[in-house]
């Protein structure tokens, strides 16, 4: 590897750390996410707990959930798209772009399920692994539902993002008629459509060759930098974001021999 190679990704990886993310005007970036000892257990024959000790995302952040199959890489973007309950939160709050703190633990605790549907449908884009594209409806609308959802106009909204990850020619089509790599890109642009301040993708080009993934990749990081969104990707390819300037939380796995549990500790 080249000095300028490495100094490049030595000046990006400052740049993502947490504690150096700027906004605009030069001030540390808000918080979006704030966890402090958040766990959540599977129970059975092999168990699995995944202990969140610290961790804190800001605006704007690029941040890589990097390991290997099983480490609790998905289980840890459900807990922050507030699909999933944790078992145990000392903090686990999320702030809007207005800065209004929601206590998650909290909402949980109180089964206020509505009021963290509205907060995922508002603020949270979530990319999947498989794409989630549905098959009845065609591009345009499977981009739009997010909007329609919250009331929002569309047309404007659905070409902008479309045209910029290069599908607006296909948006009369249904997803059967698209490449996987086109479906992908759907995905993707209907989880940024109503401009959400976090978008969350589960490893969101496992299932395209190198260089669609190479190609896809950069074009969402650009989007989210361009909008000021924070980006929260599970990967087990750090190669192939480290490069973009995302920040590394690894999963550090430690199994309990006597009753053959596996705990899997965040850091990063």
């Amino acid at each position: 590897m080249s000095g300028r190679k490495k100094n490049k990704k030595k000046a990006k990886a400052g740049k993502n750390n947490s504690s150096n993310v700027k906004n605009e005007d030069g001030q540390k970036a808000r918080v979006v996410f704030q966890l402090n000892r958040v766990a959540k257990n599977w129970s059975g024959e092999h168990g699995f707990e995944l202990t969140v000790p610290e961790l804190t995302i800001r605006q704007g952040e690029q941040v890589a959930l990097v390991g290997l199959s099983g480490c609790g890489k998905s289980t840890l973007l459900d807990l922050l798209a507030m699909i999933l309950q944790p078992d145990s939160a000392e903090e686990f709050a999320f702030f809007s772009a207005t800065d209004n703190r929601l206590d998650v633990a909290a909402t949980w605790k109180r089964n206020n399920l509505d009021g963290l549907a509205r907060a995922r449908m508002r603020h949270i884009g979530y990319v999947l692994q498989t794409g989630g594209l549905l098959p009845f409806l065609s591009v345009y609308d499977n981009i739009a539902l997010s909007r329609y959802g919250l009331g929002l106009s569309e047309q404007e909204a659905v070409r902008s993002v479309a045209e910029k990850l290069g599908i607006d020619r296909h948006l009369k089509k249904f997803p059967a008629q698209l490449s996987v790599g086109e479906r992908q890109r759907v995905s993707i642009a209907r989880a940024m459509a109503h401009e959400p301040s976090v978008v969350i993708a589960d490893e969101p080009t496992a299932s395209l060759d190198p260089i669609n993934a190479e190609e896809i990749m950069g074009l969402f990081t650009h989007l989210t930098e361009e909008k000021g969104v924070t980006l929260v990707v599970a990967t087990h390819e750090w190669d192939r974001v480290e490069d973009l300037g995302f920040r590394r939380v690894n999963f550090n796995l430690e199994k309990d021999e006597e009753k053959g549990s596996v705990r899997a500790r965040v850091s990063g």
